[in-house]
């Protein structure tokens, strides 16, 4: 299927390694023109390298540090610098924080920020432009809705999908569609980090119906699908890629 996304414009957060650097590779191969950013700068040059490889045109790298109150101001005026516009964006930056019962004030603050806070204003600082184009793609990668236990970042990513939600609902007759991709198990540095491999194999065997854990790239397909013309009339949706693993019926 021709996705209709050549010569679009996307931004991807978080790019450097596991899901957004698939998700990445993935929209430079429809022909999306680029800009990543991530902390790791040596590790953007890779993604560029590998673009370029496979015949695409080099991103924009922004190396940034999502935490910093400025990133997400910094970030957008460096993508529309890089691109001239946004016309997808991918918020894909994040990771897991999981507390013991009575976590800090600052713990609890810092998970909110990195996984929900500098999304929300890195999108609306793109949200303007998108309207006045009359078309958007905003694509979160989220979480699931069954944590074992307290963990900042499923409440940030269930904030969100409540926040994702309602913008859907104000910027769709302008155009913009909003949807949130949660992963289940994907193979990436943080699950090989903080899983063993009998982990692995015995979730696989027992709690995954297809009975293996995911790829990034199995995450990238659903999201440049999302990203393209094609899925005009998908938005506020909540779509999981979990192999089935997940209970919840949304």
């Amino acid at each position: 299927m021709d996705l209709q996304l050549a010569g679009r414009a996307a931004l991807v957060t978080g790019a450097s390694a596991g899901i957004g650097r698939a998700i990445a590779v993935a929209l430079a191969a429809d022909g999306v023109r680029l800009a990543v950013t991530a902390r790791r700068r040596d590790r953007l040059d890779e993604l560029a390298a590998q673009i370029e490889g496979s015949g695409g045109v080099r991103p924009a790298l922004i190396e940034q540090d999502f935490m910093q109150p400025e990133a997400p101001q910094r970030i957008a005026e460096a993508a529309l610098a890089a691109l001239g516009k946004v016309e997808i964006l991918v918020n894909n930056a994040g990771g897991s924080r999981a507390f013991k019962l009575h976590a800090s004030e600052s713990q609890w603050e810092e998970a909110l920020t990195l996984n929900f806070t500098r999304q929300r204003q890195l999108t609306d600082r793109l949200l303007d432009a998108m309207i006045a184009n009359r078309w958007g793609r905003i694509i979160n990668i989220t979480g699931k809705s069954e944590p074992e236990g307290i963990n900042g970042a499923f409440c940030a990513k269930a904030a969100m999908h409540s926040w994702a939600k309602g913008l859907s609902r104000e910027v769709g007759r302008h155009g913009i569609t909003v949807n949130c991709i949660p992963p289940g198990r994907i193979l990436s540095e943080q699950i090989l980090r903080n899983y063993t491999p009998e982990y692995r194999q015995r979730q696989s065997e027992q709690e995954i119906p297809v009975g293996e854990y995911g790829q990034p790239e199995d995450i990238a397909h659903l999201a440049c699908f999302l990203a393209s013309p094609r899925a005009r009339y998908i938005t506020g949706a909540v779509i999981p890629v979990d192999g089935g693993l997940r209970r919840y019926q949304f």
